[in-house]
């Protein structure tokens, strides 16, 4: 299984919906893919973040870092290949990384 395929079946698990894959090689200079999915409110978006950082860690996947806890509406998981975005629907609406990353 992949980093993308192990991140998307942890944050389907995680109940995460609208989850997408990108494969951002040669537009992005930090990292391979992106994924992004949307959680349905600031907890679950919180703890959805958490509990894919303890399931990397589990399965001996380096993480280097998140962005966003403090507001839980958008929360970004480095793991170096894969950049992954957690996000309300509002946000997701608001910055529409589909139509930046497609």
């Amino acid at each position: 299984m992949t980093l993308v395929e192990f991140v998307m079946d942890k944050l389907d698990d995680l109940k995460g919906t609208d989850i997408v894959h990108f494969d951002v090689r040669g537009k992005s200079s930090i990292t391979e893919n992106m994924v992004i999915c949307t959680g349905s409110s600031s907890r679950q978006v919180s703890a959805m973040a958490d509990n894919l950082i303890a399931e990397c860690k589990k399965a001996g996947v380096e993480t280097f870092g998140e962005e966003g806890k403090n507001t839980a509406d958008w929360i970004v998981v480095d793991l170096g290949q894969t950049i992954v975005h957690i996000m309300q629907r509002d946000a997701r609406e608001m910055y529409q990384l589909e139509k930046l990353w497609a």
